[in-house]
């Protein structure tokens, strides 16, 4: 391969490449989920159940839509 068609590669695919050297690093990749322990009051617990209600999504999706 030319250097040329290398470097055309790497601007393609930047983000994918970015991911894969992250992975070499942690072994984790970021679209992959990972469960977690956390304490929230009762009234974040019970907005969070009438926001499922509403919007038929689980918990963990309407958390992660907030941090996107």
């Amino acid at each position: 391969m030319h250097k040329k068609e290398i470097k055309r590669i790497m601007r393609k695919y930047k983000d994918s490449f970015e991911i894969l050297e992250n992975y070499d690093k942690t072994r984790e990749l970021p679209f992959k989920r990972k469960r977690i322990d956390i304490t929230l009051s009762i009234k974040t617990i019970n907005r969070l159940k009438e926001l499922k209600e509403k919007t038929n999504k689980p918990i963990s999706k309407i958390i992660e839509e907030k941090f996107n």
